[in-house]
């Protein structure tokens, strides 16, 4: 099985992964991941768009484009590293995925483009590429001024300071890529878990449990 945390920046993905991690791992073989991979050379391309290289603003930069920096990142750690696990039959665990492309870079594009964009990445990714589908995808619902005031002092997981990729510190395209992923959520059937309550977040424990029903559920 192929499970995908997903959520827009700030959201609580690599906590909720962990945690629902911690649980299934005491019965079942479970490998986790997390993408895009940092510290591995698959990810060049996608830390050079992140970084600004090809442009400060994230709009600048062709969908398609940016997909495919994400998409040899993806393929080189699937080829590289956990093919054999998928193959064994684990349980494979992943934060962000292919869908993270169909959140943030679908987000560029509007009406029939944007659902033409959709059904070239899926097709590129899991037939032409071969990257396995995911069998649940969860999207963790947290509106982006909640979301930007959780990453507030968060530190860059490239350069491991405050400072903010093209992504993060752009307001417009974070609630742009906020509203696309409600789109692409309902379009694609994937479990949203409302973590806002009252105007308040839920607790980590109360959202984790929700995420796990979903999971062992499918």
């Amino acid at each position: 099985m192929l499970a995908v945390i997903e959520g827009v920046d700030g959201s609580g993905k690599q906590t909720q992964t962990e945690l629902l991690y911690s649980k299934l791992v005491k019965n079942c073989k479970v490998r986790r991941l997390s993408f895009p991979v940092y510290d591995s050379d698959t990810s060049a391309l996608v830390k050079m768009y992140l970084g600004g290289k090809f442009g400060e603003n994230a709009d600048h930069i062709n969908p398609y484009t940016a997909s495919s920096f994400y998409a040899v990142d993806r393929i080189g750690s699937y080829l590289a590293d956990w093919y054999k696990n998928y193959k064994n039959g684990d349980f494979i665990l992943c934060d962000r995925y292919t869908t993270s492309n169909a959140v943030h870079q679908a987000s560029k594009l509007s009406g029939a483009e944007k659902d033409k964009y959709l059904d070239w990445l899926f097709d590129y990714e899991y037939n032409i590429l071969g990257l396995p589908k995911p069998d649940v995808v969860v999207f963790l619902d947290v509106p982006p001024e909640v979301s930007q005031k959780l990453m507030k002092d968060r530190n860059n997981k490239i350069t491991g300071n405050a400072e903010k990729d093209i992504h993060e510190r752009d307001k417009d395209f974070l609630k742009h890529s906020y509203e696309n992923a409600l789109y692409v959520a309902k379009k694609c059937g994937w479990s949203v878990v409302n973590c806002v309550k009252d105007g308040n977040i839920r607790s980590i424990d109360d959202i984790g449990e929700e995420v796990y029903n979903l999971v062992i559920g499918k």
